[in-house]
């Protein structure tokens, strides 16, 4: 499956209990399990709140805990 990377560029992230969701510029919204992310999974909420855009959108990076996860991965599933 060729899953298109094009215009994948972050504009809102939002952490539930399970799911880890990126809106991208394009429309799409790409939902993840939390467990793929244990350093996030483990964060308190105040810590999963404080997230930044980086790249351009091309990643999330939560300071408090020294995570980044990059759009390309969050769409090829890893």
């Amino acid at each position: 499956m060729n899953i298109s990377t094009h215009e994948a560029i972050a504009v809102d992230v939002h952490v539930d209990q399970d799911q880890l969701h990126v809106r991208l510029q394009d429309g799409r919204t790409i939902s993840t399990p939390l467990d793929w992310f244990p350093l996030l999974a483990a964060a308190s909420a105040e810590q999963r709140a404080a997230w930044r855009i980086i790249g351009a959108g091309e990643g999330i990076h939560w300071p408090m805990i020294d995570e980044d996860i990059s759009v390309e991965g969050l769409l090829a599933g890893r």
